[in-house]
């Protein structure tokens, strides 16, 4: 609502002769009774103008000129807020919109012409996807989704690396219970991958290989069947949840020379030298971040030639760049906390823009079964699959509260929790409210032929007045800034508060006012109100990429 509140604001402020660099702020009072929007620009300015902050919001009141039927009250209120009360006629009014725009409500135009890349899962083929990967994936993936709704065009990719230590340690465990199928008795290394599915690819190979391969000390086969196995098996996982990439990026090609005979990763190496911030000690190569006020020097090539993760990650970056991607977001875990500054202070030395650049880590996720907290290793097999989690309690509960704590917090995915059908489960409950009001259009059609696609009729949404009414219209006009706001902050948290808020609101309407049974006008009133919400519901539940069900 800031763009309806703040043209009127900056007129107010030239007519009472303040003229202002200071931002207008527009917020929503917790309590109603501080009014429906409250700014606390007479505070902000008024020392500059040298007046008691109240008496300041008291003399710009009168200058406060809203449209005819849109702001039934403005009140000073405490220290100097101003506070404004809109008229029921606007709200309704307002919820026609919703109507009107349907599917496109609450998109808007901050992307148009812009570019953005999101960066998310990541995982190298070692292994299936685990629950933690799961989270950072619908995490991205809703972050995208937020980004298309704003007008970007949004490339989502996958960064990976299938070379390395962990590789060749993938390729070395597949090929020795390759040796066990054939005859061979032999010690299984507890550095090495253990799980199940290092049984499966090795099975899969002696079914079509037999002993032929007893003999070879080649790796490579082992390692590439591994590898292609294993990111199947990822890619299919993710197409489950609905979590699809347009790119994928190997970290390998960052050490491969390019036409000009050098690799992406000595180009850096070289361009951070010839900034000043590159040393040789200890048989490595340093990144001399005790030049920016650090305590050590960070490792960019260790002393066995090896790069360690800052190195390819810098590389990476520049590669988005030069891409020419207008917003780079990067969903990261929590293990990647203390390397990404020091990758954003190479990539500002080296005369990149930043501040392009967005951060979203997510925390750890735990499984608690029966109030039991699992603990799991992927070395050792016993990982808590993400397979297994889609398997157990579905698509929509597992990216539902992946998103239902905030990305900062650690999330404790409750099993039986998800698997509830009450409304102490989030996902039945927003799910229930999008039913029930299918479930009510589909009585309406029956007993009064009611068609929610005619909008003749939208104009009755303006007869509606009563408490559970108001709120619920007016929380409707509250979604395309949750979905800006939850963009803002890379926090789809933010959407799935607001639809569960939404659904409670209908909920009590539903409760309060009969709708099939009042009389003409008012019951195709009460019934476009639940289509807008339904409307606005199913808008949301896109963007999380959850379904919509019409019956429970």
């Amino acid at each position: 609502m800031l763009e309806f509140f703040s043209p009127v604001i900056q007129k107010a402020l030239l007519a009472a002769g303040i003229t202002t660099e200071k931002a207008i702020q527009i917020e929503q009072p917790s309590d109603k009774k501080f009014g429906d929007f409250s700014t606390n620009i007479a505070l902000l300015c008024a020392k500059e103008c040298r007046k008691n902050p109240r008496e300041l919001a008291q003399a710009l009141v009168p200058y406060l000129l809203f449209p005819p039927d849109t702001v039934a009250s403005i009140e000073v209120a405490g220290a100097g807020f101003i506070n404004f009360y809109l008229s029921p006629l606007f709200i309704m009014r307002s919820v026609e919109q919703v109507l009107f725009d349907g599917d496109h409500y609450g998109k808007g135009v901050l992307g148009i012409g812009k570019s953005a890349i999101v960066e998310y899962v990541s995982a190298n083929p070692t292994g299936p996807l685990t629950i933690g990967r799961g989270r950072g994936g619908v995490l991205g993936d809703c972050i995208a989704n937020l980004l298309e709704t704003q007008g970007y065009k949004v490339t989502r990719e996958y960064y990976f690396n299938n070379a390395g230590r962990q590789m060749q340690i993938l390729g070395e465990s597949v090929r020795l219970r390759y040796l066990e199928l054939c005859k061979q008795v032999l010690e299984f290394p507890t550095t090495h991958y253990q799980g199940e599915y290092i049984r499966d690819i090795a099975e899969t190979i002696y079914a079509q290989y037999g002993e032929t391969l007893e003999k070879s000390d080649e790796l490579s086969f082992f390692k590439t069947s591994a590898e292609t196995s294993l990111f199947n098996s990822i890619r299919q996982t993710l197409q489950r949840l609905g979590i699809r990439h347009d790119t994928f990026f190997n970290e390998h090609t960052l050490y491969l020379a390019d036409e000009s005979g050098m690799a992406a990763n000595q180009r850096v190496i070289d361009a951070l030298h010839e900034k000043g911030f590159i040393d040789n000690y200890d048989g490595a190569t340093w990144f001399r971040t005790t030049k920016l006020g650090q305590e050590k020097d960070k490792v960019l090539l260790k002393s066995s030639g090896e790069p360690s993760y800052r190195l390819p990650d810098i590389a990476y970056h520049i590669t988005k760049f030069e891409r020419r991607f207008d917003m780079i977001v990067n969903v990261f875990g929590a293990d990647h906390i203390d390397e990404y500054p020091d990758v954003l202070e190479a990539l500002n030395i080296l005369g990149y823009d930043t501040a392009r650049i967005k951060i979203a880590i997510n925390q750890f996720v735990t499984t608690t079964v029966d109030g039991k907290t699992l603990k799991m290793s992927t070395r050792k097999g016993n990982a808590d699959l993400l397979d297994d989690l889609i398997d157990d309690v579905g698509v929509d509960a597992t990216r539902l509260f992946f998103i239902m704590r905030g990305k900062d917090s650690h999330l404790n995915f409750d099993v039986e929790l998800a698997k509830k059908q009450s409304k102490e489960n989030p996902v039945f409950y927003l799910h229930y409210a999008h039913a029930r009001i299918c479930s009510l259009l589909r009585l309406a059609l029956q007993e009064r032929a009611f068609d929610p696609h005619n909008s003749v009729h939208h104009h009755l949404l303006r007869k509606l007045s009563s408490p559970s009414e108001i709120q619920l219209g007016f929380a409707l006009l509250d979604y395309p800034d949750v979905v800006k706001t939850s963009l803002r902050l890379l926090e789809p948290q933010k959407m799935v508060e607001y639809l569960h808020s939404l659904a409670e609101l209908f909920h009590r309407f539903y409760q309060e006012c009969p709708i099939l049974k009042a009389e003409t006008d008012i019951c195709t009133a009460r019934l476009l109100l639940s289509v807008a919400t339904r409307q606005v519901l199913r808008n949301g539940f896109s963007i999380l990429g959850v379904s919509a069900p019409e019956s429970m």
